[in-house]
């Protein structure tokens, strides 16, 4: 389910982090699924428990889990909700950078070309998030 680069650039937490949202946005994990322990995921991925503790406290900071003490991790209910919610605000950031480059004079083209070498790469994230 989950896999590690240790040689990418993108820390190990956050690579985490990513693969957690995937798995809600794919529907690999709905809601109140429960999630793998610090202790199973670090020895799978042979990965510092540290590490994997920072990547699900982000997770639950971030609303997507919750903690049932004595019971493990728990996909919060309304993950999804959010993880689309994050996905629009980051299409008005996008608006916001693609209007700065067409006033310096960037061409409708160049940036045509990067959306379909980004969508290119991954075929499975396309209709992931709603549209608005």
């Amino acid at each position: 389910m989950f896999t590690i680069d240790k040689m990418s650039r993108i820390p190990i937490y956050e690579q985490l982090i990513n693969q957690f949202e995937y798995c809600i946005l794919s529907g690999d994990i709905g809601a109140d699924g429960q999630l793998p322990s610090v202790r199973s995921l670090s020895q799978a991925l042979n990965v510092n428990p540290n590490t994997l503790q920072r990547a699900f406290n982000e997770i639950e900071r971030r609303g997507l889990c919750y903690t049932v003490p004595g019971n493990g991790r728990y996909i919060s209910k309304d993950a999804l909700d959010r993880l689309k919610e994050a996905a629009l605000e980051q299409t008005a950031e996008l608006e916001e950078l693609l209007t700065e480059l067409k006033g310096r004079g960037v061409a409708r083209s160049m940036v045509s070309d990067i959306v379909e070498k980004v969508y290119g790469q991954d075929n499975n994230n396309e209709g992931t998030v709603v549209k608005a």
